[in-house]
């Protein structure tokens, strides 16, 4: 399908401990390296990423516009995890109380709540890929324990 919009701004990372978001573990050491990581984004990982996506993406300009107003792609967050020797993140999301909350509205079903929240982490996936690939050249401190078999 595809999306034709202009990229908006990388996040700002800040000092946050990704074990308190529901969807993320991190095990080991604490330097998720987030100013080494917004630098990356801000030197070219972040619109990469945004090209490949919007090539790509089921979202259609009216939901990228209700992200866009809510400043959904502004809350992403990106930490090193040094364990999995991987990039980690939290994508942002329209929360499941949104028509109580009268969240945004242009939001009108749950089609689109869904659609903006999958996309959103699409997008974060592809995100880590892309510095993970193309940016990041960290060393994990993680060891595998000797006892681990052969194959």
């Amino acid at each position: 399908m595809g999306l034709d919009v202009e990229t908006p701004n990388p996040p700002e990372l800040e000092e946050f401990d990704p074990n308190e978001y529901e969807d993320a573990e991190v095990i080991g050491d604490t330097d998720y390296r987030r100013q080494e990581i917004e630098e990356h984004l801000e030197d070219g990982a972040w619109e990469h990423a945004f090209d490949e996506w919007a090539a790509h993406t089921d979202m259609d300009e009216d939901e990228f516009a209700i992200a866009t107003d809510l400043r959904m792609f502004g809350e992403f967050d990106f930490f090193w995890d040094s364990h999995a020797d991987r990039v980690g993140y939290h994508a942002p999301g329209i929360p499941e109380d949104w028509k109580e909350r009268n969240y945004h509205p242009e939001i009108d079903s749950w089609g689109t709540v869904s659609s903006i929240n999958a996309s959103l982490t699409e997008f974060g996936q592809i995100v880590c890929e892309v510095l993970k690939e193309e940016y990041v050249d960290w060393e994990t401190d993680y060891e595998a324990p000797d006892d681990l078999p052969d194959f």
